[in-house]
């Protein structure tokens, strides 16, 4: 596990949180009663649930471990109280694609937040990575899966 501290926004501290408590609560006695169900079956060398729920309990135990290691990295940033006219981490960022016109807004979180179906998109992403530090009215060239693409930056606001 590494040492490296991990930047989120506040809301995607709570959420990390609300999902470690429901893996915990919810997901733990739940396999913890599939397994005695199963054991109860007889035979475990050939009982395929009690196989299953064993395993079904270490991915869970090793994502509850996971969540916990990143919630005690994390370098929680609160964007409410953020300001500026550069692009940086936090920022809510309208660009327009200068080849088709579309406009599109990126909030720029941390890569445990990121959810493009919600226009979050992570700090290390390549749209970002090219946003970061640039102002209203600056253009930037981004290698995209899709190939190159334009986009002019046509807002920047913290929310």
């Amino acid at each position: 596990m590494s040492t490296e501290r991990v930047p989120m926004t506040t809301e995607g501290f709570t959420q990390l949180e609300a999902e470690l408590q429901r893996l915990k609560a919810v997901e733990r006695p739940r396999i913890i009663q599939a397994i005695a169900e199963a054991r109860a079956h007889g035979d475990l060398s050939e009982n395929a649930e009690y196989h299953s729920a064993k395993e079904a309990q270490g991915l869970n135990e090793a994502t509850i471990a996971e969540l916990e290691d990143k919630l005690s990295r994390a370098d929680v940033i609160d964007v409410s109280k953020m300001s500026g006219d550069k692009v940086k981490f936090g920022a809510t960022v309208k660009v327009v694609d200068e080849d088709t016109d579309e406009e599109t807004a990126y909030k720029i979180v941390g890569d445990l937040e990121a959810n493009l179906k919600e226009g979050k998109i992570s700090i290390s992403s390549p749209i970002a990575r090219a946003l970061i530090g640039k102002t209203v009215g600056d253009s930037v060239e981004v290698t995209t899966p899709k190939g190159a693409r334009s986009f002019e930056v046509l807002d920047i606001s913290w929310k």
